[in-house]
């Protein structure tokens, strides 16, 4: 039997980047949200935005990047 795999929402990414910001446990998010640990820090790996033009404080995960990207990738 195959495994069922769901792609994230766009309320999972904005409640994930709203815990990273707020620094909450990885394990915790993903128990929170009934996902695999590693699917967060995959999920965050991905999508986490940095420049090295603009300050060290304006980089970090953004839910709203991330889903745009995912409709980009994947379309609607």
């Amino acid at each position: 039997m195959r495994a069922v795999y769901t792609q994230l929402s766009y309320q999972e990414r904005r409640r994930i980047e709203d815990w990273w910001h707020a620094k909450v446990p990885v394990a915790e998010m993903a128990r929170v949200l009934k996902r695999h640990k590693s699917t967060i820090f995959r999920e965050i790996k991905r999508n986490f935005w940095a420049d090295d033009a603009f300050p060290k404080k304006y980089a970090g995960y953004f839910g709203m990047a991330a889903q745009a990207r995912h409709h980009d990738t994947h379309g609607s």
